[in-house]
Formats: C-alpha cells, sequence, structure tokens
C-alpha cells in the first residue's frame, strides 16, 4: 500500500510531514503498514497523553461504544460526559467550574472569543506574535506565528491587534528577562494610549507557553503583568491551554507557573488521549451571559470522548504522572544542554516539563537555520524517529513525547537526536 496510489484523493491543503501509512501504535511506537515500527516523538502534536492505545483508555472507549455512540449533546445528557464536567472542574484553577465542550483547539478558541466580546460587549481583541491558535477563520485572525498562515485569507475578522510576545526573537537583541519584560508591556500600553483604547478590548489572548511558535516560555513578571492590566480596564484573559495544558508543562495547567488565574481557558490535544476533544471553561458570571443557542455544536461533548477523557483523569493520579514529566522534562533538558556545550549548531534549550525545543543556528551569526533542522529531522526519519518542527523560522526542534515516556525511551530518542546533530554539524 503506497501513498502515492491515495493522494489524487485528498485535498493537497493538509501539509504531511511525511508518506507514511501507520497501521498500529503502542506506547511510544507506531507501525506501518509494512511492519517498520517508529519512535514516535510526535505523538498526534502532543495529543497522545499517554501514548498509542493505552490499554485503560481504549477500554473506556470501546465499553462507550458498545452502549451509544451519540445522540448529540445538544439533545441529550451522557453520563460520561456530565461526569466529565465535575470532575474537570475540579481539576482547574480559581473559579472556573463551567465548561463548554467542543472538537478541537481552533473550535474552543473561536467559541473563546465569542463568550468574550458576548460578556463584555466589546469588539476588540488582543493577541500575540508568535501566537498559533488554529485554522478556522476565527482562530487564523488571532494567530500571528507565521505570516504563512494568514496571506491568503484577508481579509480576516475585524478589531484585532497584535502585541510582542517576550522571546528573544522578537525583543531587542541583548534584553535580558526583565528588559524583555518592561519592553513588552510598555508596547501593551502604547497601544492602549495610540491604537486601540481599553474599553473596547474584550479580551488579550495569549498562549501561557507558546506552542507552534518556539515553545517560548514568558516571564512570570510578564504574564502577571497582563494580568494587572486586564483586571485594570475590564478586559477578560484568555489562555488558550490546547498544548500546554494536562501535565504537560509539569502542572496541570501551565498557568500554575506564573501565579495567574484566566477569566477563560481553552483546552483540547491530550484531553481525550487520542480522541478529538476540546473545552472551553469560564467562571458561572462570565458563562451566564452566554444564553441557550448563542453557541452551538453538533459532535462536542462526544460520550465517548468523554469516556477516554476520563481514564485520562485517571490515569493522571494513578500514574503519578505530574512527578514523571517533572523527572522526565528535567532529565531531558540536562541532556539536551550537554550536547548544546558540544554542538555549535544548538541554538536555545527551553521549555518547562515535558514541553522542551531546541533552536538550530549558524554559529557565524547566531541566524536561525532551517537547513539545519531540516538536516535533523530527515536523519530521525531515517532512524525510524518520529520529529516535530516549531518557530516562525522553522528551525526549532520540539519534544511533543507521551507523558509517560521513561528514561529508557528517551535515551532512545536522544541517541538518534544527537547523532542527527552530529551528522548535521559535520556536513557543514
Amino acid at each position: 500500500m503506497k501513498f502515492d496510489d491515495y493522494k489524487k484523493y485528498l485535498s493537497p491543503a493538509l501539509s504531511k510531514s511525511t508518506d507514511l501509512i501507520m497501521e498500529s501504535g503502542k506506547g511510544m511506537y507506531i507501525t506501518d503498514v509494512n511492519g517498520d515500527t517508529y519512535l514516535d516523538f510526535v505523538q498526534g502534536i502532543a495529543v497522545n497523553a499517554f501514548g498509542h492505545c493505552h490499554p485503560k483508555i481504549v477500554e473506556a472507549a470501546k465499553n462507550q461504544i458498545d452502549k451509544l455512540i451519540t445522540a448529540s449533546f445538544n439533545m441529550v445528557n451522557y453520563p460520561t460526559t456530565l461526569e466529565l464536567a465535575r470532575r474537570l472542574s475540579e481539576k482547574l484553577p480559581g473559579d472556573l467550574n463551567s465548561i463548554f465542550f467542543s472538537n478541537g483547539g481552533s473550535e474552543a478558541n473561536d467559541g473563546a472569543i465569542k463568550l468574550a466580546k458576548a460578556y463584555t460587549k466589546r469588539p476588540a481583541i488582543i493577541s500575540f506574535k508568535g501566537s498559533f491558535h488554529g485554522r478556522s477563520i476565527g482562530a487564523t485572525t488571532v494567530t500571528a506565528s507565521n505570516s504563512k498562515y494568514r496571506k491568503y485569507y484577508e481579509p480576516l475578522m475585524g478589531s484585532v491587534y497584535f502585541a510582542t510576545y517576550p522571546s528573544k526573537d522578537l525583543c531587542p537583541k541583548g534584553y535580558d528577562e526583565q528588559q524583555r519584560t518592561e519592553y513588552c508591556l510598555n508596547e501593551l500600553q502604547q497601544m492602549f494610549d495610540y491604537i486601540v483604547a481599553p474599553e473596547m478590548v474584550a479580551a488579550i489572548l495569549m498562549e501561557p507557553v507558546q506552542g507552534e511558535g518556539g515553545y517560548v516560555v514568558p516571564p512570570v513578571d510578564f504574564v502577571k503583568g497582563v494580568r494587572e492590566l486586564c483586571d485594570k480596564h475590564g478586559i477578560l484573559l484568555i489562555l488558550d491551554e490546547i498544548q500546554s495544558g494536562y501535565c504537560r508543562t509539569g502542572k496541570m495547567f501551565a498557568s500554575e507557573h506564573f501565579g495567574v488565574v484566566p477569566d477563560i481557558m481553552t483546552m483540547g490535544k491530550a484531553i481525550a488521549g487520542g480522541l478529538p476533544m476540546s473545552a472551553i471553561a469560564s467562571t458561572e458570571e462570565i458563562m451566564s451571559h452566554w444564553a441557550p443557542g448563542m453557541h452551538g455544536t453538533t459532535f462536542g461533548g462526544h460520550p465517548v470522548c468523554a469516556a477516554a477523557a476520563l481514564a485520562v483523569l485517571d490515569l493522571i493520579e494513578e500514574e503519578h504522572i505530574l512527578d514523571n514529566v517533572n523527572t522526565q522534562g528535567a532529565y531531558l533538558k540536562s541532556r539536551l544542554q550537554e550536547m548544546q556545550e558540544k554542538y555549535p549548531i544548538m541554538g536555545d534549550v527551553r521549555g518547562l516539563g515535558l514541553m522542551v525545543a531546541v533552536s538550530f543556528r549558524n554559529p557565524e551569526d547566531d541566524s536561525p537555520s532551517a537547513e539545519m533542522l531540516q538536516k535533523v529531522a530527515k536523519y530521525c526519519l531515517d532512524h525510524k524517529m518520529l520529529t516535530l518542527s516549531c518557530g516562525v523560522h522553522g528551525n526549532g526542534f520540539r519534544f511533543a513525547t507521551a507523558l509517560n515516556v521513561t528514561k529508557e525511551e528517551l535515551d532512545e530518542g536522544l541517541k538518534i537526536f544527537e547523532a542527527a546533530v552530529a551528522d548535521a554539524a559535520a556536513q557543514r
């Protein structure tokens, strides 16, 4: 079976990283139709919280399928979805205890924007350069991780403005963490002074750790400063935890690293352990401004996805997953930092928990090198390891392993990765 035989039946719009046709998977490994097995350091782009086909997640989904597949959460209620709402509300920070289920990250972020506008009666949204929030028209409008995502679709949704995220790439060269914080908060204030009055802004939307933009971790003082500006001006803070949530960074939600509670939070990816599910969480007060029919979904709150999501919550506790993420994340980062000392083509090693990325650079001028990244990725694929890039310059290598990854599995991947880096460096 070859992908080329079927390619003509598929729209070319979906970018393909490989031509592999995968048939089965277990844990950190995935096997194609030819019987070749790959170490999967992508895991559906951080979707498979417990790797491929964890038996408890599979069992939960199968049991629900035997009973009921769907009747639409618009029409009826399901025990699994109701229980998920209750248990998820117990995990959420602050007063975020009212939940709207949907299917994917873009849909959740679109809904969050609608909710913010419905509550505040204000038109404008502020997002950040380097952000990625999805591919639907609304989510594309607030995305700025790369202009290619936006270039064919103008005009997009109106009254959207972009502030500077405190990353090294976006701030003046040589700025330290404190200077980046001051610079970016000052830019936000200037936006209010010169471009859009704060009383016109419904929400500031940000990723507490940028994903597609490069796994960039902002300074704590910056996130707190954004929260203070929102409070000062009656602006809602929406935190997109689609990728950074659900233990990925070593906390249940990345926002916990910064001591900040948003007004609205979006979740997705790992929430149902590989099945399509996302959620919008807010307070009862804010959600009360979404009257019946102001937002909707056919498949959101799906009982099979909810059954899998309940199994994920069980496994987080049973497998002490936060301990594993912090232990293995620290080990991963330390190993990468050791390599960084050996190979000048490796730039930053950054991230939290198991949300870690490495940038590649040209040592002569410290400029980003997508070429080096591509060579590393090709070597990894040739040696049966799936990988994923990130960053506006295409020079970031992100690690998106399962949350229950072992040291032995990390070592297996790091051995291939270091060999790939050494090979790319030797070709320069």
